[in-house]
């Protein structure tokens, strides 16, 4: 299956001038950080990924391609970019994982006072994020 077949659309044009440059970087950046996702079971992998693609699909179509392609990172991405939304599993375990971690965090390691609550919030706030992703039925 080619990336052309999944996604279906024009090819996109391509930025030119500064903002190509931030967007450029701001791609790479986030490719890094989905790369350090992969070594740090805290840090997640595929929102950073999905970020790159965004950004490197109009500043660096190869990498954007090599992206897509990948044996690990391209399947993954390109359900998203097919289908803009997560299946159950994916949403509840993720979800699951967001309210362990977050409750343990809460709970053994965020004193109590201001900066509890801010971390409450962050953890509400990334719960809220999955919970507003689309859900895909089963096919």
């Amino acid at each position: 299956m080619t990336v052309r077949s999944v996604l279906r659309v024009t090819p996109t044009p391509m930025m030119r001038g500064p903002l190509a440059h931030v967007v450029r970087a701001a791609g790479y950046m986030a490719l890094g950080l989905g790369l350090v996702g992969l070594a740090l079971p805290v840090m997640p992998t595929m929102p950073f990924l999905v970020i790159a693609a965004a950004c490197l699909a109009r500043t660096d179509p190869r990498l954007h391609a090599w992206l897509l392609n990948h044996r690990l990172f391209g399947p993954p991405l390109r359900d998203w970019l097919a289908h803009r939304s997560l299946p159950l599993r994916t949403k509840v375990l993720a979800g699951g994982g967001i309210a362990l971690a977050g409750a343990t965090s809460l709970l053994l390691w965020v004193p109590e006072g201001p900066l509890w609550w801010v971390s409450a919030g962050v953890v509400g706030a990334m719960l809220l994020g999955v919970l507003l992703i689309p859900t895909r039925r089963a096919a």
